[in-house]
């Protein structure tokens, strides 16, 4: 319907991960939770006030919110709380913010549907910082995504 991936040699950077395959940028080791329809993963960029922050994804392959089928929305939805509570719960941060893009002109830059989830901090100035953003060395993803993992194991906080 309102498709901007390019038709032909589009490699998905989500879909490659999710394959297995490692960059600087996604790593297996990023991945903090997974189901059959969705899962987390401690996102490669970074905001300097909101450092840790994650990505829910289909693992199917959905442009944007357009495509996606509501069964599978609900089930990256519930991800997306999921993830929340442990971000509040494990980050020491004082609230969580979640953004999903569509289309260009509504600052989508990957062709696969994500969540983000943030951290927030009072006077964080997440929203007033995008061009700060930058791309964190695995070394400095792995601790949020070991903490993540840990909270989300536990047996009372599965789904």
């Amino acid at each position: 319907m309102f498709n901007h991936e390019p038709p032909e040699a589009y490699i998905c950077p989500f879909c490659k991960l999710l394959q297995g395959d490692h960059s600087a940028y996604n790593n297996p080791d990023d991945i903090v939770l997974r189901t059959p329809a969705a899962f987390a993963t401690i996102a490669p960029k970074s905001w300097p006030n909101n450092r840790g922050h994650v990505l829910v994804i289909p693992t199917g392959h959905y442009e944007n919110i357009y495509d996606i089928p509501d069964e599978v929305l609900r089930d990256v939805y519930s991800m997306v709380k999921r993830v929340s509570l442990a971000i509040r719960s494990t980050y020491d941060c004082d609230g969580t913010s979640t953004r999903q893009h569509n289309e260009p002109a509504g600052g989508q830059d990957v062709w696969h549907l994500h969540v983000h989830v943030f951290p927030r901090y009072a006077n964080d100035q997440l929203y007033l910082n995008d061009k700060d953003s930058v791309f964190l060395p695995e070394a400095e993803r792995l601790p949020y995504a070991e903490r993540l993992r840990s909270f989300l194991a536990a047996p009372d906080r599965q789904a």
